[in-house]
């Protein structure tokens, strides 16, 4: 997982550098949910989605970062593809929900550019 500390190096992840898709947990160490929701989150991504990068910001430390993205609750979700924001999901969401759409999403994303 990657450790944004810069809204530059969150838009280069974006950009499909390394990755040509990448999942960003906006969160903060005083959410107790994002705190919870992190390792599982992290293992979902490496069990079923090992070719899509993970990011994990802290809001607190990057608010202008997060208030660009849209992000005033946390935790918040958001899946890029091609440095499109394809996906959302903030406050209350199943992990197991969570992974049916990204996997929906990412699926037809592959389907396409086959």
């Amino acid at each position: 997982m990657h450790h944004i500390t810069s809204a530059e190096q969150l838009e280069a992840l974006k950009q499909h550098k390394t990755a040509p898709a990448l999942l960003v947990l906006f969160g903060g160490a005083h959410c107790g949910v994002c705190q919870a929701i992190k390792p599982r989150l992290e293992g979902l991504m490496a069990q079923q989605f090992p070719d899509i990068a993970l990011a994990y910001v802290d809001c607190a430390l990057l608010p202008g970062c997060c208030a660009q993205h849209g992000v005033f609750t946390l935790p918040v979700v958001q899946l890029f593809i091609e440095g499109q924001l394809c996906l959302e999901r903030a406050r209350s969401f199943s992990l197991q929900e969570l992974a049916a759409q990204i996997e929906r999403v990412y699926r037809l994303w592959q389907d396409a550019s086959r």
